[in-house]
């Protein structure tokens, strides 16, 4: 005490002084943190470009369209597909889902129990061989952070399976202008699950201030992918799509490869659960590719995967190459000069947005497909829009085309920021091989049935249905896009 008054006796200042001190040192520690958080050190593991190697490699699709009497009709096959693989598992299944939850929201839409279905599926797996290794990995989301305790939690952890809640905090802030004072005041504070007096804002429990202020963080382990070995080899599907019965109806899309590349993506998968201190097993094989008729696919994650958008983009340098792209979120910048700039060229460029209106029964503003669709329009590229009705245009794919050669591009990342620049975990596979192989012509056949509404069914709209030239919603997405106070 004698000491703090020696130094106000020999500084003589003010309390208005003092209180300028104060701010300035705590307005530096906020920037400091924004600073570090932003640009950190990744954990190891992470940002990965696997090898390209050859491999059997199949495209399916989920789509939700309206028929010619005006129903609502949905075709899935990656879902079922990620069943059959649990079910030919023979001493591993690692599963790393974003959104696994029984949360709808406020939808009225009759939805499939996809997360009940899975949860069950994998106890039976686990019950029928209990010598089977099961490991899942998820988002804290699922839990709103630590604020609710899931019950499909409590049954897998029942039946001996690991279920790994991402640990997000070694990732970097995308949200800089909250995370700099959450790192310094709040990240050290553990929730409570039995003491929530606040509404969930996906469910129905009450949970603590926490898990809101962990949720304005807007970080997300944002992966969906399975690996399994089955009597045909090892395997691995990647998708876009989440097992949450709310994201039941949705439209995606997904690539099954057989062989070295599924390893690939368990060896990401060792990042994630490294850094949230649970355990993966290590699987090492044989160097071998398929036949060199096949396509070549490599493994991408976090900004590996814009390396390579930015790359097919950018090559894509005359007539006679097309690049489509289906999209939930498309707002990333660089991306959006570059589909201008090939259009300049005499690519022909189209794009398949989700209209940015539907969530969990929910009305959105838009933002940011409907400012970025008219700016892509004023420049002469085609655009249209994904005719959903209460559901989401939930697909991230790319597919550049020209007549000999095919790259594909799909996986969990939207093209936005958070997905793309290291801050998300994310993972995407690249197929690329010759034009005639079929899983480019099994995507081409999906992207050319929703771009044209084939067989009168109803997939997509014209740019005009929702057309939205505001200059206030084109600054306004600049704005979150820029300061990460977003939620894409």
């Amino acid at each position: 005490m004698r000491i703090f008054q020696r130094i106000h006796t020999k500084l003589n200042w003010s309390l208005r002084r003092y209180a300028a001190v104060c701010m300035a040192v705590l307005l530096l520690s906020l920037v400091g943190s924004g600073l570090y958080h932003m640009y950190k050190p990744l954990p190891q593991g992470l940002n990965y470009a696997g090898s390209l190697r050859h491999a059997q490699v199949e495209f399916l699709s989920d789509q939700s369209y309206v028929d010619p009497q005006g129903q609502l009709q949905v075709q899935q096959m990656i879902f079922d597909r990620m069943l059959g693989m649990i079910e030919q598992a023979q001493s591993l299944i690692v599963l790393d889902m974003f959104l696994f939850n029984q949360e709808i929201g406020i939808s009225t839409l009759k939805h499939r129990a996809l997360t009940d279905e899975l949860t069950q599926a994998l106890i039976k797996k686990r019950y029928l061989d209990p010598n089977i290794e099961i490991k899942v990995v998820t988002d804290p989301i699922n839990s709103v952070y630590g604020g609710v305790l899931p019950e499909h939690y409590r049954q897998l952890r029942q039946a001996g399976i690991e279920v790994i809640e991402t640990d997000l905090t070694p990732l970097r802030a995308s949200n800089p202008l909250w995370s700099s004072f959450w790192y310094l005041c709040c990240q050290g504070i553990a929730n409570n699950p039995q003491a929530g007096w606040l509404p969930n804002p996906f469910g129905s429990e009450k949970v603590t201030l926490r898990s809101y202020v962990n949720l304005a963080n807007f970080k997300a382990n944002h992966r969906k992918t399975l690996v399994v070995d089955t009597p045909q080899g090892w395997q691995t599907l990647v998708t876009s799509m989440n097992p949450h019965d709310g994201s039941s109806l949705h439209s995606n899309v997904a690539l099954v490869v057989t062989g070295p590349t599924a390893i690939d993506v368990l060896k990401t998968e060792q990042s994630v659960a490294q850094m949230s201190k649970g355990n993966m097993p290590m699987v090492i094989i044989g160097e071998f590719e398929a036949a060199k008729t096949e396509p070549q696919v490599q493994v991408l994650t976090e900004k590996a995967i814009y390396d390579q958008v930015l790359a097919a983009i950018e090559s894509s340098q005359k007539a006679g190459v097309e690049l489509d792209l289906s999209m939930f979120y498309l707002s990333e910048r660089r991306i959006i000069q570059a589909l201008m700039a090939a259009h300049e060229r005499g690519v022909k460029v189209r794009v398949l947005l989700d209209p940015n209106k539907d969530a969990f029964g929910r009305t959105k503003n838009g933002i940011p497909n409907r400012p970025v669709a008219a700016e892509l329009h004023r420049a002469g590229i085609d655009v249209r829009w994904c005719n959903t009705q209460g559901e989401q245009c939930h697909s991230k794919m790319l597919l550049k085309r020209s007549m000999y050669n095919s790259e594909i591009i799909l996986g969990s990342a939207n093209f936005t920021a958070r997905n793309l620049k290291n801050y998300n975990l994310e993972t995407n596979l690249r197929v690329v091989g010759h034009a005639n192989a079929k899983v480019f012509t099994d995507a081409t056949q999906y992207f050319e049935r929703a771009w044209h509404n084939q067989d009168g069914q109803q997939h997509s709209v014209d740019y005009a249905q929702y057309a939205d030239e505001s200059t206030l919603k084109y600054v306004l997405y600049r704005v979150m896009e820029w300061t990460g106070l977003s939620t894409f």
